[in-house]
């Protein structure tokens, strides 16, 4: 495993959930409450907004039905989002413990070869 598989993999997915987490999680706070759901769908929307290839246009509404059509589009990429972002961690996870086993087997390699 090199450097960039483990960043590619790895780091990259996790700190960019952490981010939008903590950029979202303000706006998914009420009365000192934190809505874990609505936090978990808006951190998705990056990952799942442009995996959407199905768009509901809205035709023939006012500005309200407009702003509501793009809301539902929204949250329909957000769920698909959250779907990709959790099958991301899982796999960074995943390469994080291969990391690690394949780090400590070239360590013990090393060791003995340097002890012989």
């Amino acid at each position: 495993m090199t450097v960039k598989d483990f960043l590619k993999k790895s780091a990259v997915p996790v700190a960019a959930s952490a981010f939008l987490m903590a950029l979202f999680y303000p706006l998914c706070v009420d009365n000192g409450i934190c809505d874990y759901w609505k936090l978990w769908i808006m951190t998705g929307i990056p990952f799942g907004v442009h995996r959407m290839h199905f768009w509901l246009v809205p035709k023939g509404f006012d500005l309200g039905g407009t702003i509501g059509m793009f809301a539902f589009n929204l949250l329909i990429g957000g769920m698909i989002g959250s779907m990709v972002l959790a099958w991301r961690l899982v796999v960074a996870a995943f390469y994080l413990v291969k990391g690690t086993v394949s780090g400590i087997v070239w360590l013990t390699e090393r060791w003995k070869a340097d002890n012989k």
